[in-house]
């Protein structure tokens, strides 16, 4: 996805984690934050120490942001996020973990679905 998509800098994090809304389920935390007028969704991924080694975490991390690209036209669009991926994350398969992602974007009522893509 293009830079102008990506949360990179502290203060960013810090200002969602701030004043964001939080949703979790057992392999994800998401942070959501209102951005009226923002054309198009930002998103920022984290994965903690504790969840592996360095080579897990950059896995994991590459695995959201293509969650995040494949879904991208079901997410809402005006919205900054933050996904944390929890340990749990580790045993499952990336079919799975994408369900596991389509599920805490729904429960934080965050997701506006896709005609292309099957219900669940």
């Amino acid at each position: 996805m293009k830079k102008a998509y990506r949360i990179k800098s502290n203060e960013e994090f810090a200002e969602i984690f701030k004043d964001g809304k939080t949703t979790a389920n057992r392999q994800f935390v998401l942070y959501a934050v209102d951005k009226p007028g923002q054309v198009h969704f930002r998103y920022g991924v984290t994965v903690g120490r504790k969840v592996g080694n360095a080579v897990t975490r950059n896995r994991l991390k590459r695995w959201m942001r293509e969650m995040i690209r494949e879904h991208q036209n079901a997410v809402q669009s005006d919205k900054d996020y933050i996904i944390i991926a929890r340990k749990s994350l580790l045993s499952m398969e990336y079919h799975a973990a994408s369900k596991s992602f389509i599920h805490v974007f729904k429960r934080a009522g965050l997701w506006r679905g896709n005609p292309q893509e099957p219900a669940d």
